[in-house]
């Protein structure tokens, strides 16, 4: 079983500063959070988990810096990276994908 910090059951709850970028310890829980085995950090799910923690990221810091549009070309690729990671997981294994889409709160 992940172990993360208390009350964190997904992605939507962790904090997240608009001014850094993915911390070490997010990235951890991120992990976590949809990982199939305690080594587990390269599967489609882990890697899944840790787009949409760098996503909600980079989308609070787009709130405030409206003109970055090298942040917004980023994030645009990191979103077609999860979709394709998403669609290759539905395509190979259709219950891990339904339990990473519900853990990470996506509205697929």
């Amino acid at each position: 079983m992940p172990i993360w910090p208390t009350g964190v059951e997904t992605l939507a709850k962790l904090c997240y500063n608009a001014y850094l970028m993915i911390t070490a310890e997010n990235k951890s829980i991120a992990i976590a959070l949809t990982q199939t085995s305690k080594n587990d950090v390269g599967s489609p799910q882990a890697q899944a988990s840790i787009l949409t923690a760098r996503i909600k990221e980079i989308t609070e810091h787009i709130k405030l810096n409206k003109h970055d549009f090298m942040a917004r070309r980023g994030l645009m690729q990191m979103v077609g990276a999860r979709k394709k990671l998403l669609k290759y997981l539905e395509s190979k294994d259709f219950d891990a994908y339904k339990k990473v889409v519900a853990k990470l709160g996506l509205r697929k």
